[in-house]
């Protein structure tokens, strides 16, 4: 019965470190989701709703590279069951925290060849990377 105790109070605390952990990705969709609160090594997922046959495109204005490491270039994809051409789709991101501090992530969607126009969204979203 000892050798079992033993056993038990070490796998509990693997337990509870394992519970403590935090999300290893944060998927963002809305601006309402910002700020965010972020922890160094967090993968974080940018989802934005994107239509490039009108000629808009996100374009990334800041990527808070003091906190933030871009983990590739972005990904358009549509849903397949749409099946109209022109119809809209979604632009993501990845990135991953590299250090504490504070930044801001911020893109704009505008048409690239009007850059005297006003953007026609923005996404702003300041971070805090503990």
């Amino acid at each position: 019965m000892i050798t079992a105790s033993r056993l038990l109070l070490p796998l509990g605390l693997a337990l509870l470190t394992a519970c403590a952990r935090q999300p290893s990705s944060l998927i963002v969709q809305q601006q309402s989701q910002c700020p965010l609160r972020l922890y160094s090594g967090q993968q974080v997922v940018l989802t934005l709703p994107s239509n490039p046959t009108t000629g808009y495109r996100w374009t990334l204005q800041d990527s808070a590279k003091d906190v933030l490491h871009s983990l590739g270039p972005e990904v358009y994809s549509n849903p397949e069951d749409a099946g109209l051409v022109g119809s809209a789709g979604q632009s993501t991101w990845r990135f991953q925290t590299i250090r504490a501090g504070e930044g801001h992530l911020l893109l704009t969607y505008q048409r690239p060849w009007e850059p005297e126009v006003a953007p026609a969204q923005t996404f702003d979203c300041r971070l805090q990377v503990k």
